[in-house]
């Protein structure tokens, strides 16, 4: 098996208006999105070619407009268009997402809720 380079991206911030509830569908709330994204850098790396790679700047900017696109209802719901979106960039073989929600309608204390994912092109 070929081992492959990752790139991470984290702490991307988006406001969205997903959750289950009227008043999250209404105000909205920040999510907070962590990447990693796989994949083999060394003919970018050799000829020092972004097109040989993933621009992460690009793929930061998608996945906030994923945030801040169409409401769902689950966090699960909102990682899976995420690792979609990721995975359309041909150099990405895989991509690990993790979606913060700390402003999460949980009635006790608690500091954060996450949903993580990990989606490749096999």
């Amino acid at each position: 098996m070929i081992r492959v380079d990752r790139v991470a991206l984290r702490g991307l911030k988006a406001r969205g208006h997903h959750g289950v509830f009227a008043k999250e569908r209404e105000e909205g709330q920040t999510f907070i999105v962590d990447l990693v994204l796989s994949l083999d850098t060394r003919s970018a790396a050799a000829d020092d070619d972004l097109t040989k790679t993933v621009h992460y700047g690009v793929v930061a900017e998608e996945v906030v407009a994923a945030v801040e696109g169409d409401p769902v209802d689950l966090i699960e719901t909102l990682a899976e268009r995420i690792a979609q979106t990721c995975l359309k960039h041909e150099p990405v073989q895989e991509v690990e997402v993790v979606v913060h929600k700390p402003d999460a309608p949980i009635t006790v204390p608690f500091d954060d809720v996450t949903i993580t994912i990990t989606r490749s092109r096999v």
